[in-house]
């Protein structure tokens, strides 16, 4: 998601906490992605729900209107009160709904205790589209029809990953707003990582590491940058030795490849 403006933030934290009294959150997750399918197609209607200028009394009962009998009563309660707040822009508005939709299947699955799986399903189908270049193609063209997408994208998941996974991945095939698929799915993953208080460390390794190798590394980074960290692995055979770990902008190259780089530039300057 973008940066919000001062505004948008304000509105999205409070409607994030009144978002955590819900109890399904399955289904509210559900609904919020279909109002953002919904506001991405209708740019009259995001504006009208968006324009700060107007009563909150007439963007409240507009929300009434399109949803009561439609959605679930949380649902139609939380975009009541996400609308009665002030957005920066129209485009900011559906960024924070769908910023909420992710938020309410994460919550779910942390209450459940399967936010580890959902992290590391999200990484991972990510791992598989963007090992292949035609795939991330056909995901993320948007002019391709969102059904034979959405095919698609099970067929790779193949009832393999749970339900919170599926949804999120779904949900950005059918609405990209803009992103790639692999960096959508990259932006999940990195989701459901801080939803554990967590940065991540984005580790290439030129060999599978074992579980000891694992907890090593995430035990130094965590002395690093005093904070716990999550490690999405992948491996790649051309690195030639050693690994890259990238956290946030900052990435430590201990590469073989990455060495041998560095001493062509020097030798060319």
């Amino acid at each position: 998601m973008t940066l919000l403006h001062a505004a948008s933030r304000e509105a999205l934290a409070s409607a994030e906490l009144k978002l955590l009294d819900a109890t399904d959150f399955e289904t509210l997750g559900d609904e919020l992605f279909a109002v953002v399918g919904l506001l991405s197609r209708e740019s009259g209607l995001r504006r009208a729900l968006a324009d700060a200028s107007a009563e909150t009394r007439r963007r409240t009962e507009l929300t009434r209107q399109l949803f009561a009998g439609k959605l679930a009563a949380p649902t139609v309660e939380l975009l009541e009160s996400v609308v009665s707040s002030r957005w920066s822009n129209p485009r900011e508005l559906v960024d924070g709904i769908e910023s909420l939709a992710r938020t309410a299947l994460l919550v779910g699955a942390e209450r459940a205790g399967k936010l580890d799986t959902i992290e590391d399903e999200l990484f991972r189908l990510g791992r598989i589209v963007a090992a292949n270049g035609e795939l991330e193609r056909l995901l993320s063209d948007p002019a391709a029809p969102v059904d034979g997408k959405l095919e698609l994208l099970r067929s790779l998941a193949a009832r393999k990953v749970e339900p919170a996974t599926e949804k999120l991945a779904e949900a950005l095939v059918a609405n990209p707003r803009g992103r790639r698929a692999v960096e959508g799915l990259e932006e999940l993953a990195d989701l459901a990582a801080k939803r554990r208080e967590r940065s991540v460390a984005h580790v290439t390794s030129v060999v599978p590491l074992t579980e000891a190798q694992q907890e090593r590394l995430a035990a130094t980074l965590q002395r690093v940058y005093s904070r716990p960290i999550a490690l999405h692995i992948e491996v790649d055979e051309e690195l030639i030795g050693g690994l890259v770990i990238r956290v946030g902008d900052e990435v430590i190259d201990g590469s073989a490849a990455g060495r041998l780089d560095d001493l062509r530039r020097r030798l060319a300057g």
